[in-house]
C-alpha cells in the first residue's frame, strides 16, 4: 500500500479512537454516586407556615418596597431573616441579618426598606428555608 492509499485507513482509525475514548470517559461518570439526587419524601421538612405579600411603599415620595409576612399556623413562630440586596455598595456588608423575631399566630411582621431584586431567605427551626424575591 502506498502511503496515498493509508491516509482514509489512518483517518478512520483516528475517529474510530476518539469515538471509543469518548465512550470510556463516560463509564466512570455513569457509576458515580450523584450526591444532588432530590431527597425521600420521608427525609425532607415542613413547610414554612408564613404567607408573604410585597407592597410598594409610595409615602412621602420615596420608593422601595414593604414584605409582609404572616403566620398562619396556630403556634407562634420564630423566624429570622437574611437580606441579599440587588446592589450593594463595597463599604456596605454583603447580606443583613436581621434578628429574630417571633410572629404569634395570625399576625404580620412587616420588613421594610426593600429594594426591587432583593433577595431574603427565611428560616425557622423544624422548617423548610423560604426564599423569595422582591419584584
Amino acid at each position: 500500500m502506498t502511503k496515498l492509499q493509508t491516509l482514509p485507513l489512518r483517518s478512520a482509525l483516528a475517529a474510530m479512537g476518539c469515538a471509543l475514548a469518548l465512550v470510556l470517559l463516560q463509564v466512570p461518570a455513569a457509576f458515580a454516586d450523584d450526591s444532588t439526587s432530590m431527597k425521600p419524601v420521608a427525609e425532607k421538612g415542613h413547610s414554612l407556615p408564613v404567607t408573604t405579600t410585597f407592597e410598594k411603599v409610595t409615602a412621602d415620595g420615596g420608593g422601595g418596597y414593604v414584605l409582609n409576612l404572616k403566620n398562619v399556623s396556630p403556634d407562634a413562630l420564630k423566624v429570622t431573616v437574611t437580606i441579599v440586596p440587588s446592589v450593594t455598595f463595597h463599604a456596605n456588608a454583603k447580606t443583613k441579618t436581621l434578628p429574630a423575631h417571633v410572629i404569634d399566630a395570625g399576625q404580620v411582621w412587616t420588613i421594610g426598606d426593600l429594594a426591587a431584586g432583593d433577595k431574603l431567605s427565611i428560616v425557622a427551626d423544624g422548617f423548610d428555608q423560604l426564599d423569595v424575591t422582591v419584584p
